[in-house]
């Protein structure tokens, strides 16, 4: 079985995309990461959902949660509401990491190796210098298992 077996057609949000319209991608089609294309449309980074929060989430909060606590529930219910103007840019890590891209020739194995030296629930496939797609932890999982 090859990467191409395994394709799928998975949304993308560019660089610039505000990360309200990210988490609200993430959300509407219950996604734990999204692909981010870069201006040639290819692949710059994976943008896990834990990321965006990261952004979202007021730092004193992540520092010391009992301060999470503290803050009124209609209040912490709109956490969303204070990331602004800012993008997808600003929510990924300041240092890139792996980028978790293949080839359509790859195998399951080839990919499964990716996605765990990645830490990694999507590889996006290229080929020729096009975004074909992405192959999902679950989708692969799913073939592995026989599920």
């Amino acid at each position: 079985m090859r990467a191409r077996d395994l394709l799928t057609d998975f949304p993308t949000v560019a660089l610039d995309t505000p990360i309200r319209e990210t988490a609200r991608l993430m959300a509407e089609l219950d996604l734990a990461g999204l692909i981010v294309l870069d201006d040639d449309g290819l692949p710059h980074s994976v943008l896990p959902g834990t990321q965006v929060l990261a952004l979202a989430v007021p730092g004193y909060c992540q520092d010391d949660p009992a301060l999470a606590r503290v803050v009124d529930e209609a209040h912490a219910d709109r956490f969303l509401d204070d990331v602004g103007d800012r993008t997808v840019r600003d929510a990924l890590p300041p240092r890139p990491r792996e980028l978790p891209v293949t080839d359509p020739d790859a195998t399951i194995l080839e990919v499964a190796a990716l996605m765990a030296r990645t830490r990694s629930p999507l590889v996006a496939v290229v080929e020729d210098d096009r975004y074909l797609g992405a192959i999902t932890l679950t989708v692969l999982f799913d073939r592995v298992t026989g599920a």
